[in-house]
Formats: structure tokens, C-alpha cells, sequence
């Protein structure tokens, strides 16, 4: 990851009110002892995820169009190709941030730093719904599979198909999350 990716998104998390940057002798960058959103009611539970489905739409499809549209560098290629092959040897436990990888992956090579910092941001709100449902060996491979053709679509350079594969991947997985909250 890049230096400014991490600081943008760790300019993120401290927006969001997750960590706070200190200066100094003691300085440095701490997770916040109390969560941002501490015990919401179980109807804006549902409004946060409905909104952060709704951003991440927007936000990782574009992601996926301007990252297929680049003129990819051989690092940058190799790079998207591990965070793949890390979704693909992923066990359910530890698949959705191996997913999250990839996902950040595609909006860094993107080209843009803020976009890459929004992702991150939304995905860390949608993530926090999903923690709470394990992943099931049939969306494990559903996800594996749209995974695959996101990234064969973005290396080939291929942009509408890459953000028709973002935005059926985005929909599988807002389609279980929403499923999982009833």
C-alpha cells in the first residue's frame, strides 16, 4: 500500500471517529476506546447499512471503471493479481478482509487517493454489519467467482464490464447483508 493511500485512509478512520492522531513526544495514531456510532437503534442500523450500500455502489463501480481504463504498470498488475489469489485461498473466516484487500487494490489503481480513502471508509461501515454473519461456503464461491471476472475485466481493460462485474458483485453482497438484518 501506498503511503498517501494510508494516509488518506487513516484520515478516513479519524473522520469517521474510530482513531485519533496525537503529535508529540507521545504522539501517534490510537483506535478511540468508543465506538462512533456506540449502540444504535436496530431501525439506523439498517438506514447506516442502506446508505453505506448505496455509497459503495457508486463509489467501488467507478473505482472499477477508472481502474480498467489506466494504463495498468506491471507492479500494479502483480499487485491486483496477489490480492486475488489471496480471495481464492481464503478460508470463510478470513475472506472478507482477504475481499477488502482486493477491493482497496482496485480503488488504488484507480489512480485516485481520495477515491481510495472513500472506499475505504464505506467499506469499514458496511464491514461492521457483516462481521456480525459469517460467511457461507455458497457465498464464499459466488464471491470467488465475481471476484475473478472483476479483476480479468479491470487487467483487460475492459471498463463497462469491469463496473458491470463491480456493481453484480456489490448487489450479491447487499442482497446477503440485507437478508442477514431481516
Amino acid at each position: 500500500m501506498s503511503r498517501v493511500t494510508l494516509r488518506e485512509a487513516l484520515h478516513a478512520l479519524q473522520e469517521s471517529g474510530f482513531v485519533e492522531s496525537r503529535r508529540g513526544r507521545y504522539g501517534g495514531t490510537f483506535v478511540c476506546t468508543v465506538s462512533p456510532s456506540a449502540a444504535p437503534t436496530s431501525a439506523s442500523h439498517v438506514d447506516n447499512l442502506e446508505d453505506a450500500l448505496t455509497l459503495r455502489s457508486v463509489l467501488e463501480t467507478g473505482a472499477a471503471e477508472f481502474a480498467a481504463v489506466r494504463e495498468l504498470t506491471e507492479h500494479e498488475r502483480a499487485h491486483l493479481r496477489a490480492r486475488l489469489a489471496e480471495c481464492e485461498v481464503a478460508g470463510l473466516g478470513e475472506y472478507r478482509r482477504k475481499d477488502s484487500r482486493l477491493h482497496l487494490a482496485i480503488a488504488e489503481i484507480s489512480g485516485s487517493p481520495s477515491l481510495t480513502a472513500a472506499v475505504a471508509d464505506v467499506r469499514m461501515r458496511s464491514q461492521r454489519a457483516a462481521r456480525r454473519n459469517p460467511v457461507a461456503a455458497e457465498e464464499h464461491r459466488a464471491l470467488q467467482l465475481a471476484n475473478a471476472a472483476l479483476v480479468d475485466a479491470v487487467l483487460d481493460g475492459d471498463a463497462p464490464a469491469a463496473r458491470r462485474a463491480m456493481a453484480e458483485h456489490l448487489e450479491g453482497t447487499a442482497s446477503l447483508l440485507r437478508g442477514f438484518l431481516g
